[in-house]
């Protein structure tokens, strides 16, 4: 047993008596011959438990009691009073000075060692609720860290969405891709899709049924980005703009960017259907281009978005805008990299605004 009991008596016979005894018995023992080194020992010791003669000169018994409950690293501290006083009378004095048991002189060794064996045990079921308080303080305060990263991340993860699937955010969020708001340059291919017929459907529309229509092409048009893990760089209106190869890069980008793009207009054919029975008359055109673009974060302190500069979105703006309802236009660079799995026809070169150069364009009208 590792328990550690301090011996108090003005009397060394006493505490050689009381310390033999209880070593035998296999307890690590203190002894000390005043109340003044019975308070140091207690201070620098820690012992488990204190036997304390009470008639001492200097500090006695008493004194040493209330001095050890009012510090509150020691106040539970199990002390035994021994005393060759009327124990009665004794007992009161005793326990209002804090002792918690009591002994009379001649010790009865039996007695002895059944109160100290009683007192430690108590003091070892303190100590092991003490432990676990502390290990339960510790879980709280570790359990509000994680709670609050956990929010960040939730909150995070919401920013996140806005642009990528729900796969692509939570590998952001594990460091399996690149950090989205670290300006970089890479090699992306670029979707751009709007509707023919918006401006004149806006001007005789209400205002509700407007909104109403957009929410539709948004969400149909949406849950084919985040199937495709495409990354939405915005919408704008009755425009939309996406892009693959960033943050995840990806084999092929451009055989996504056309599989996303003929399921795309499949989807908008039904919808199309319904609003025509509403009397609206609405078709999507849609351009692809390739290169390379800056992307990273865009904006000021509190509003930053995610998005991509470069020739190539302009380009595939520009591809879009030529492209009547129901078409997937493609610039030459897409077609090579999709030749095998599509079927195209070309349109022919064309000048496009912001361009010098007239670009080959191709009519992209069917999957392999």
């Amino acid at each position: 047993m590792n328990e550690k009991i301090l011996v108090v008596d003005d009397v060394p016979q006493n505490v050689m008596l009381l310390a033999d005894l209880l070593e035998v018995k296999g307890y690590q023992t203190l002894r000390a011959e005043s109340g003044e080194k019975a308070l140091e020992l207690i201070r620098s010791e820690r012992p488990d438990l204190v036997l304390l003669d009470v008639m001492m000169p200097g500090i006695n018994g008493y004194e040493v009691c209330q001095a050890v409950r009012a510090d509150a690293s020691t106040g539970i501290l199990p002390i035994i009073l021994v005393t060759a006083l009327d124990p009665a009378q004794e007992r009161i004095k005793g326990l209002e000075a804090g002792a918690d048991d009591f002994l009379s002189k001649p010790i009865n060794q039996p007695e002895l060692m059944a109160r100290v064996r009683s007192l430690l045990r108590i003091k070892s079921l303190y100590d092991k609720v003490e432990q676990q308080s502390k290990e339960l303080a510790e879980f709280n305060h570790t359990l509000e860290g994680r709670v609050a990263e956990g929010i960040e991340q939730l909150d995070r993860l919401g920013r996140l969405k806005r642009f990528f699937s729900p796969a692509v955010a939570d590998l952001i969020l594990a460091g399996g891709a690149d950090d989205p708001l670290k300006s970089r340059r890479r090699e992306v291919t670029v979707v751009f899709l709007d509707l023919r017929g918006f401006t004149a459907f806006t001007e005789t529309a209400d205002p509700e049924e407007v909104m109403g229509v957009l929410r539709e092409y948004h969400k149909a048009m949406g849950e084919l980005i985040m199937k495709h893990e495409g990354t939405l760089e915005r919408f704008a209106g009755d425009g939309i703009m996406i892009f693959f190869n960033d943050p995840v890069v990806v084999d092929n980008p451009s055989a996504n960017a056309a599989r996303m793009a003929f399921e795309m207009q499949e989807s908008f054919k039904r919808l199309s259907q319904g609003w025509k029975k509403r009397g609206y008359s609405l078709d999507m055109g849609i351009g692809i281009a390739q290169g390379y673009a800056t992307i990273g974060a865009i904006g000021f302190e509190g509003r930053i978005d995610y998005g991509a500069i470069g020739v190539v979105t302009n380009l595939s703006a520009r591809l879009c805008g030529e492209a009547k309802g129901g078409q997937i236009l493609v610039a030459q660079r897409v077609l090579a990299s999709i030749e095998d799995m599509v079927t195209a026809e070309p349109v022919g070169e064309l000048s496009l605004k912001g361009f010098h150069r007239p670009f080959a364009v191709f009519n992209v009208t069917a999957l392999n």
